[in-house]
């Protein structure tokens, strides 16, 4: 009986351990999409600088090619979805998205850099 009872135990320990793994992996995920919004949020002091700031946004990633790539770096930045919301419409994994959206972002700032936007 003492035998059934400690696998019983360790199971629902196994158990509460996956679920809080899984709560804790959710509430990091959404802290870094928070700090990335924030982070890519231009300061802005009024409409216009917004409006300027989003229109070359916009351009920059229309210079990037026709690709998945692309497509996640508008649904996360210009419609402001998380990771995993992108994955789910485009039915690819939230790992897949995530290598995605660093592939072009390693683009995009070497676009800029090579253009000398930053000077």
């Amino acid at each position: 009986m003492n035998l059934v009872n400690d696998t019983l135990i360790e199971q629902y320990r196994r158990k509460i351990y996956r679920i809080a793994w899984k709560i804790q992996y959710k509430a990091k995920v959404q802290r870094n999409h928070e700090l990335l919004s924030e982070d890519n949020n231009f300061q802005t002091t009024s409409f216009t600088e917004h409006s300027d700031n989003t229109l070359f946004m916009s351009q920059l990633i229309e210079t990037l090619p026709p690709n998945l790539g692309k497509l996640v770096i508008q649904k996360i930045y210009i419609e402001d979805k998380t990771e995993v919301q992108v994955a789910k419409e485009l039915h690819i994994t939230q790992q897949a998205v995530s290598k995605w959206k660093r592939k072009i972002l390693n683009q995009l700032y070497q676009t800029l850099t090579s253009n000398n936007y930053y000077t």
